[in-house]
Order: C-alpha cells, then structure tokens, then sequence
C-alpha cells in the first residue's frame, strides 16, 4: 500500500511554514519552529504516533510565540486531512489513555470532517520554556479546525506542567495513529452518510 503523504507550504506575513507528513512513517523527525519546548512536543508527537513529519517555520518570534504556534497547527491539520485523502477504510476513531509520570490524560478524536475543539487542561505554569502554556490549547484548536476533526483532552489526574502538555501531544499521537489505521473489515468509509 502506498504511504499517504501530504506537504503543505503556508506563506503570511507574519510565518513561513512547510510541512511534510507521512502517516504510514517510522517515526522520524526533522523539527525547526525557532522555539525548544515545541520542537520537543511535535518530535514526540511523530515518535509516538509513528509518523514521519518535516516542520520548517520562520515566525515573528520578536512579537511573541502565538503565530508560530498557532500557524503550525494550522498547517499540521491541513497535512492530516490532505494526507488521510477519502478515508475509505480507516477507522475513524482514535483514543488514548496515557500516563506521564503522575499526570494522567485522555485523549479521542474523530475524523469525521465536523471540527469540534474541547479540552479541560489547566496549566499553572505561564510558560515552559519559551512557549507560553496558552498555546497548547491554541495549537490543538487549530489542528481541530484545520483537519475537520473532533479532538477531545480530558485531564484525568494533572501534574507538573511539562509532563501535562507532553501527555497531551503523546495521547494525541496515539490516538491520532489509530483513528487513521486501517482495518480490513472496512471497505469504504466508516459512516452510514457514505462520506466523511
């Protein structure tokens, strides 16, 4: 089966953003957003979800880390729908309990092509490292919005910050790898509408 592969250039005034994204990777990496913390999480979204995924990005990072964030979630959900392409045989669905450390999160999608965005994680740190904790809810938001899916975080038992944000990426991952896997009994799409 050939792997699905998406790449997505997205040029404005305040980023310069190219993704390429393999859903059928090993879980390779190539990571340069211009901010450590991010670069840290969207590695370990690509290991753990096995996916193979190039993020080059030139933002205003002399204004703040918001458009780089933001925008790159933007692309990254674009990638996703682009690469999944007609999801015929696809489970649709994904989710995962993960553990990190002493934080528990919860994380399910749907790829059923309506966007829906909800998340009850509360960060009490304004920033790790030179990313401000807001973002992690603007960037999955975006990712929501962008790939038209349903993307849901509980935060089951919260912790120490870092590993908050890295469970969310992780759990997303996860979750994300098997809402694209196939399945053989699935022949066209997983919906009764016969489109997603």
């Amino acid at each position: 089966m050939e792997h699905r592969i998406a790449e997505v250039v997205r040029n404005t005034k305040e980023t310069k953003i190219r993704i390429r994204l393999d859903l059928d990777g090993t879980g390779k990496a190539q990571i340069r957003t211009g901010i450590g913390f991010f670069d840290h999480m969207l590695n370990g979204f690509a290991r753990h979800g096995l996916f193979d995924l190039e993020v080059e990005v030139d933002g205003d990072l002399e204004v703040d880390c918001h458009h780089t964030i933001e925008d790159t979630g933007i692309v990254l959900g674009q990638a996703i729908r682009e690469a999944a392409g007609d999801k015929k045989g696809i489970r649709r669905y994904g989710s995962r309990i993960l553990p990190m450390d002493e934080v528990l999160v919860l994380c399910a999608i749907d790829l059923g092509g309506r966007p829906y965005y909800r998340s009850d994680a509360e960060f009490t740190a304004e920033r790790i490292g030179m990313m401000d904790t807001e973002m992690v809810r603007e960037f999955f938001y975006a990712v929501s919005y962008s790939a038209a899916m349903n993307l849901h975080f509980k935060m089951m038992s919260p912790g120490n910050n870092h590993h908050m944000a890295e469970g969310m990426f992780k759990a997303f991952a996860k979750a994300l790898d098997e809402a694209v896997s196939y399945d053989p009994r699935i022949h066209d799409v997983l919906s009764t509408k016969g489109s997603l």
